[in-house]
């Protein structure tokens, strides 16, 4: 969509863009509902958002998990999310790599070089028992 088909149909009230804060409150019904950059949500947040679904809704939940901007020692709500909701059939996750990233040839290479570097300086924990289920979900580029 374009800037001036988004401005049009933002005029007529089609589309509406909100802080997080002001969703408290309402239930959004026959809504396409996007939260962007969700990895800065605290688990507060986020649950707050995901109760304000209504009938007929779809959400799209996005965030990188390796760009937190909170507070030292703050935990992402996006994170708690993943780990809550993992088991509940009609939510699905889509966990993408340096391989989906479309942007110049050389972002590709420095989101691979921090994936090598934090593999490396990331100390092992033992294996648990998978909190989430992954789903197949095809992207297109």
């Amino acid at each position: 969509m374009g800037a001036e088909s988004f401005l049009h149909n933002q005029e007529k009230g089609l589309i509406e863009v909100a802080p997080l804060a002001y969703m408290r409150g309402r239930t959004l019904d026959n809504a396409y509902i996007i939260l962007d950059e969700a990895q800065n949500t605290t688990p507060a947040q986020m649950k707050m958002f995901l109760t304000r679904i209504g009938f007929g809704s779809k959400v799209i939940i996005t965030g990188d998990k390796t760009q937190k901007d909170l507070p030292s020692g703050a935990v992402s709500g996006l994170d708690v999310a993943m780990k809550v909701l993992g088991k509940i059939d009609d939510i699905g996750f889509c966990n993408l790599t340096s391989n989906d990233v479309v942007r110049h040839p050389l972002v590709q290479k420095i989101v691979q070089a921090y994936d090598d570097y934090e593999k490396k300086t990331t100390p092992k924990q033992p294996a648990k028992e998978k909190t989430h289920r992954l789903r197949d979900f095809k992207y297109h580029k």
